[in-house]
């Protein structure tokens, strides 16, 4: 067997050295991701470096949370596809970042009043707002019930809110974090609403209102996100992540829906 300093490498040696399972390699191998470029002469794996310089862009994509299938197409993509869907991904850990924060914060000063002898006590409003993402929807509550109570789309939305857990919650907001932060990078990038880039995150946008709320059409979802831009309490919460955010929402639903026919 070759030492760590020679090369190429068993699939054994690889897997030692960056803690994969042999398994995971093999796996690796089958799909097409990670082909090692050697045999040996009883037909066994043999990674060379230019193996391993692959296989370290691999798992940097994928602690970074890419799929695997992702991962495949960017290691076949033109640098500037590349730098696209990182800058992506960079949108997305900051913006995860920044809801951590903002609920370590509102959790730190709940376990801080314990500690002083105030004991047990209710959230005030300013925590409510950063454990729960900024937006309190109660404010709303009545005049949504007022215009939409009648209709199938509010009795699904308030049945289905009823059944969430925590978990199913916390999943509903971190994948409304996620649409956000994708908008963002396409307005950092400088790519138009119109542009089919922007059409994928809208048409996201529609699942993800089909999924956890509604029955929702490419027909509701223009409708709804003309209250992004018309109702400026809306298009205020919606800017608080980035100034735009909610015009260019608007515009990108507006010009994927125009698609749907």
């Amino acid at each position: 067997m070759t030492s760590a300093g020679e090369a190429p490498w068993t699939v054994g040696e690889v897997a030692e050295w960056t803690r994969l399972s042999i398994r995971t390699l093999h796996h690796y191998d089958d799909i097409g991701l990670l082909v090692p470029s050697e045999r040996s002469e009883a037909n066994y794996r043999l990674y060379t470096p230019a193996d391993v310089t692959r296989l370290y862009r691999i798992l940097t994509y994928r602690d970074l949370g890419f799929a695997l299938s992702e991962i495949m197409r960017l290691l076949s993509a033109d640098a500037a596809e590349e730098q696209a869907a990182l800058a992506l991904q960079a949108a997305l850990l900051q913006e995860q970042i920044s809801q951590a924060q903002a609920r370590l914060r509102a959790v730190t000063s709940l376990l801080n009043a314990g500690r002083t002898g105030e004991g047990a006590r209710s959230m005030n409003k300013e925590e409510m707002q950063e454990l729960f993402g900024g937006f309190d929807h109660t404010q709303y509550e009545d005049e949504v019930r007022e215009r939409w109570g009648d209709t199938e789309a509010y009795r699904q939305s308030a049945q289905r809110l009823k059944s969430y857990s925590p978990a199913d919650l916390e999943r509903l907001k971190q994948e409304g974090a996620e649409l956000n932060a994708k908008y963002v990078a396409l307005m950092e990038a400088g790519v138009p609403a119109d542009n089919p880039q922007a059409a994928q995150v809208a048409e996201a946008h529609r699942a993800y209102f089909h999924r956890w709320f509604y029955d929702c059409s490419p027909e509701m979802l223009r409708g709804v996100s003309s209250m992004w831009v018309n109702d400026p309490r809306f298009t205020r919460n919606i800017d608080k992540v980035r100034e735009g955010l909610a015009a260019y929402q608007h515009a990108a639903v507006q010009a994927w829906a125009s698609r749907q026919g």
